[in-house]
């Protein structure tokens, strides 16, 4: 499966951005999904993660309450709603695909991943 990510760009603290994941190659809704990201120095780190079904949804402490991923099997896609955005956001964020379909915590536990997009938050 092949993965794009889009909706990245340069956002005031406080302020909203929505990332796109659209999927292609198979059937998408085999797949759970996450959202990781990456800053400057840093390990890659989970966001948030959504089973297949769109059933069950994890997000990390430091981003919960302000941020909401969702999924549209219909239209391949899965969206992280970011609100609330903080500098500490800033990273390249990756979607990624999961054969185990449970929306797993750890990076290596996903099989295909996006190019990332990069989320810069000015304070």
């Amino acid at each position: 499966v092949q993965l794009q990510a889009s909706g990245g760009g340069l956002v005031q603290a406080g302020g909203s951005l929505r990332l796109s994941c659209t999927a292609s190659g198979r059937t998408f809704m085999w797949y759970g999904m996450g959202w990781f990201r990456q800053a400057p120095g840093k390990e890659r780190e989970s966001v948030s993660t959504i089973r297949w079904s769109g059933g069950s949804t994890y997000y990390a402490d430091s981003v919960k309450g302000r941020f909401t991923i969702s999924r549209d099997n219909a239209k391949n896609t899965v969206y992280l709603r970011m609100n609330s955005l903080k500098p500490e956001d800033t990273a390249v964020y990756y979607c990624a695909a999961e054969e185990l379909r449970v929306g797993s915590r750890q990076p290596n536990q996903y099989d295909y991943w996006g190019q990332g997009t990069l989320v810069t938050v000015s304070s």
